[in-house]
């Protein structure tokens, strides 16, 4: 979909669930980067692992499943202090926000709508980036995949946990996904799909998504034709 494609859908919505890394800030070009440069020659020098078998997962939940199916060559003590220290620099001083952002969420709210921040990442970097870009009273909910215990993406646990925290059944939630895992998730999860592609991923599946757009203002166009029901 391009920015001057009209949309229109069957699907109403009373929840938006927004993934955070590659679709709220574009921290995606940056992780990607990192990944491919840094941390998986490090944890499996011997192996050409391609970031689309981790994107979206939890960093910790990326060592395990690296060590589970490579084996590793760093310890998981190492693997995390890696993330931790790339992610305080990522979030506080490199990130940039979507653009509109902030009147796509003060129209959601002013439509009723509940919304929520789902991430695979940690409370303490979703808050640098709530903080950094004053989103702190924007969104209903913050929910991390710290906050339960259960598979991560593309495990649909997380997207269900976020369903049920905002008191909206599954198929009245629309997910905003870049990931093919988060994108999988969500679909899993039984909600509607929203997949924005960014050029960090390349060419992976999105099939799954009802919809895919490639701007910040197809984006925001989308999600607000997701919950245009006047109906409700």
């Amino acid at each position: 979909m391009d920015e001057a494609t009209a949309v229109t859908t069957d699907v109403s919505v009373d929840a938006v669930l927004f993934d955070m890394d590659g679709v709220l800030v574009n921290s995606e070009d940056y992780w990607v980067t990192f990944q491919e440069e840094e941390i998986l020659p490090a944890a499996v020098p011997d192996e050409n692992v391609d970031v689309a078998e981790v994107s979206g997962m939890n960093y910790r939940e990326i060592y395990d499943y690296l060590d589970s199916t490579y084996g590793t060559a760093i310890t998981r003590e190492a693997f995390v202090e890696r993330f931790a220290l790339a992610a305080e620099e990522l979030y506080t001083e490199r990130v940039e926000l979507l653009d509109g952002l902030h009147d796509l969420l003060a129209e959601l709210d002013a439509r009723g709508i509940e919304t929520a921040i789902v991430s695979s990442s940690p409370h303490e970097w979703i808050g640098w980036v709530t903080d950094r870009f004053e989103l702190g009273d924007s969104f209903d909910h913050v929910i991390s995949a710290d906050d339960i215990d259960a598979a991560s993406k593309p495990a649909p646990d997380v997207f269900e946990y976020a369903a049920d925290e905002v008191g909206v059944p599954p198929a009245r939630c629309a997910v905003v996904e870049d990931s093919a895992n988060g994108i999988e998730a969500a679909e899993r999860a039984g909600t509607a799909v929203i997949a924005y592609r960014i050029d960090a991923h390349g060419d992976i599946d999105r099939s799954g998504a009802d919809v895919v757009v490639e701007t910040p203002a197809a984006l925001c166009r989308t999600v607000l034709a997701f919950t245009a029901d006047d109906t409700r």
